[in-house]
């Protein structure tokens, strides 16, 4: 009887480890930018790497975040990427836009800030990849940004 028990949890454990595994080995071309969405780099555009970085995915959805300050008279891309070499590059998006204060990070004079978000299972995947460092670095996270054009 014992025995039969054992065979029965030892398979269930194996086939959940079979799948998990299965699911985390695909999750990562769901989570990376497609390279045709990526905003193409242009001679006026401009870009910045974040003030602070935020990786906290244990605390749940939105603490996985970077603060970034843009100049004013110029308007963010709508998202940012990180790209981990060896892995691909991620999207994430900004919020809050004219914020001079954020998460203890104040906005230079003549600047602003934004939140950029990212995915807290992208993180998560990263991570459980060996990736949290890189995950911490600014260079590997950037917002492109141009001046506002005057009417004229």
């Amino acid at each position: 009887m014992i025995k039969s028990k054992i065979t029965y949890v030892l398979f269930t454990l194996t086939l959940i480890i079979v799948l998990s595994w299965t699911t985390i080995s695909r999750l990562q071309n769901v989570l990376t930018c497609p390279q045709a969405n990526l905003v193409q780099e242009t001679s006026d555009k401009f870009y910045t790497h974040p003030s602070k970085i935020i990786v906290e995915p244990w605390r749940g959805e939105h603490h996985v975040y970077a603060i970034f300050m843009i100049p004013g008279g110029h308007l963010s891309d709508k998202r940012f990427t990180v790209t981990i070499k060896d892995t691909g590059t991620f999207c994430g998006a900004l919020i809050f836009a004219g914020t001079t204060v954020a998460d203890g990070v104040y906005a230079k004079p003549g600047y602003y800030l934004m939140k950029g978000l990212f995915k807290t299972r992208a993180a998560v995947w990263l991570i459980s990849q060996g990736k949290k460092d890189e995950l911490k670095q600014p260079l590997n996270w950037k917002v492109g940004y141009v001046k506002v054009q005057e009417p004229g």
